[in-house]
């Protein structure tokens, strides 16, 4: 059953990676007022595909942490980021989330973090460090960029405790539905002018909404909850080579040696996370069907 999950994981980041193709068709569109038209139009179909189960009060709180920090904080300081940085720079320190989750998950429940899982994300990092390169960055950017990469590693470890119990369609749910909101007290203090989309942002959008958002959210989760938050973090560093792939194909333009380097550290490092079972992950969430259908680039 691993090997389901670990598809899911591989999924997500083929998704994401290969997202910036539809992104491109909105870039002259407001950014928060896409994001909360993306996520309502995401809200609205995973309600669909749950049933009713209301969190707790706790548990309506770390859903809150999660919309704020890993949907609305994420977009707001990558906005910030991009103002005073080249996106293969915040590519660069967004690329360490494979470290964080490999650190930081297990401690957050109290468990010692595996030497061999630290070393895949490590050798996952380098490889993502060398497909992204480098570029321009000021403090001011440095600071914002590795304020995205803690709302990066935040989506999954705020999401982590709740999925035993929500499962992953109703944390997506309940994570997007709480994002629009907050993104609609943002809006004003942005200087974006809202404005109806034109036929091809609507259908970029419903893309973003329906298959950035809804499958890569619950597949995400999914590979989390069961595979546990270090062991599908390493996944993180696919997401560079998969935009790696979409451009030399949608571009032709051909990778040089050292993405290709990249590309192979990237696989040493998911050959080490995967050569031997993991911690134990967290329990399983109820099941709950799946549809049938995290770059700096790629808005969440």
């Amino acid at each position: 059953m691993n090997r389901l999950y670990t598809l899911y994981c591989v999924l997500t980041c083929a998704i994401l990676g290969s997202s910036f193709t539809v992104s491109r068709s909105l870039v002259d569109y407001p950014v928060l007022t896409g994001q909360a038209l993306r996520y309502t139009l995401a809200a609205a179909a995973l309600a669909l595909l749950t049933t009713w189960l209301r969190p707790t009060g706790r548990e309506l709180l770390r859903l809150a942490g999660v919309a704020a920090t890993g949907l609305v904080g994420f977009n707001v300081l990558l906005m910030y980021a991009l103002r005073h940085a080249d996106p293969a720079a915040i590519g660069t320190i967004v690329g360490a989330s494979p470290l964080l989750l490999a650190l930081l998950g297990p401690l957050q429940e109290r468990r010692r973090p595996s030497p061999r899982l630290l070393l895949a994300a490590a050798v996952v990092v380098l490889g993502a460090v060398l497909v992204e390169g480098g570029g321009r960055i000021d403090a001011p950017g440095l600071a914002a960029a590795c304020g995205v990469l803690l709302c990066e590693a935040a989506f999954s470890l705020l999401a982590a405790p709740l999925l035993p119990r929500l499962g992953a369609v109703r944390v997506s749910a309940w994570s997007t539905a709480l994002a629009v909101p907050l993104l609609l007290l943002v809006l004003p203090f942005s200087g974006e002018r809202p404005r109806l989309p034109s036929s091809g942002e609507t259908a970029a959008l419903a893309f973003l909404g329906l298959v950035l958002t809804v499958v890569a959210f619950v597949c995400w989760y999914t590979g989390v909850a069961h595979l546990g938050i270090e062991r599908a973090g390493v996944f993180v560093g696919l997401v560079p080579v998969f935009a790696l792939a979409t451009v030399a194909v949608t571009d032709r333009v051909a990778p040089d040696p050292r993405q290709l380097a990249g590309v192979l550290a990237v696989a040493a490092g998911l050959a080490i996370g995967l050569s031997r079972a993991a911690t134990p992950p967290l329990a399983a969430p109820p099941t709950t069907p799946l549809p049938a259908t995290t770059t700096p680039a790629t808005r969440r």
